[in-house]
């Protein structure tokens, strides 16, 4: 079954750009505190979705292109929502629980923490500060960042879809690739996102084989209200939007 659903997802989203990876509820969370666990039994099948660098050609454009009077808030979540809606109505006879990145529990939580998702499903290496043995930050506060493989920091964590009727007990958990594996990078690629994150530097941390275009980095560094103009959005859509 999970095989199944597993190249359903990859036929619906891999022409958009997006790439989604199996996992147990239960590796999530075994490396979590209770506050944070997702509420379903340890054997559900789960997958994260990324969008890789070709998402903004693929989905993004054509999906602004076509639904431009519809969009009324971040068009990139708006997008991946609308996608993700789709791939839903593939599994009629499955429910199937979405969770985006941007949503919120009522406690202020986030839904679900990106980053560890997408390491516990082998997707991509999520480096914190405990994987630096000789620590040199004393008393700062260092977040983790997760490095794919193929796309470095050229990525981003989008959803969870939940198979809550599918259990999958004997599916075998992948180790992500560890790209950044010496203690001299890894403390490179920490400082770079903790303290340089502004200029990208820390998602070449690797040698990649797919980057944003040059006109993806100038959309996603550009502030979110004025992403619409760059969009050819309208300015009645903007002001629905961000007033």
């Amino acid at each position: 079954m999970e095989r199944r659903v597993a190249e359903g997802l990859r036929s619906a989203l891999g022409p958009l750009g997006l790439e989604a990876h199996a996992f147990k509820v239960g590796w999530y969370n075994a490396v979590l505190q209770p506050a944070f666990h997702l509420p379903y039994p340890d054997d559900t099948l789960a997958f994260v979705v990324l969008s890789t660098p070709s998402m903004f050609d693929k989905a993004l454009k054509p999906f602004v292109n076509k639904e431009r009077l519809k969009i009324i808030r971040d068009p990139v979540d708006q997008c991946v929502s609308h996608h993700l809606s789709r791939v839903k109505e593939k599994f009629p006879d499955q429910r199937v629980d979405v969770m985006f990145d941007y949503e919120m529990l009522p406690s202020r939580k986030p839904k679900f923490l990106a980053q560890t998702a997408a390491h516990v499903a082998g997707a991509a290496y999520y480096y914190q500060r405990k994987d630096v043995k000789l620590d040199p930050w004393g008393k700062k506060k260092i977040f983790g960042v997760c490095i794919h493989p193929k796309y470095g920091g050229w990525f981003a964590i989008r959803a969870l879809l939940l198979f809550p009727d599918i259990q999958v007990p004997l599916l075998e958990q992948p180790t992500p690739v560890d790209c950044v594996s010496t203690e001299e990078k890894r403390i490179k690629l920490l400082e770079q996102f903790n303290f340089h994150w502004q200029d990208g530097r820390y998602r070449d941390i690797i040698e990649v084989k797919e980057r944003y275009s040059e006109e993806q980095k100038a959309y996603f560094a550009t502030p979110p209200a004025e992403r619409f103009r760059l969009l050819g959005l309208s300015q009645e859509a903007q002001r629905i939007t961000f007033h």
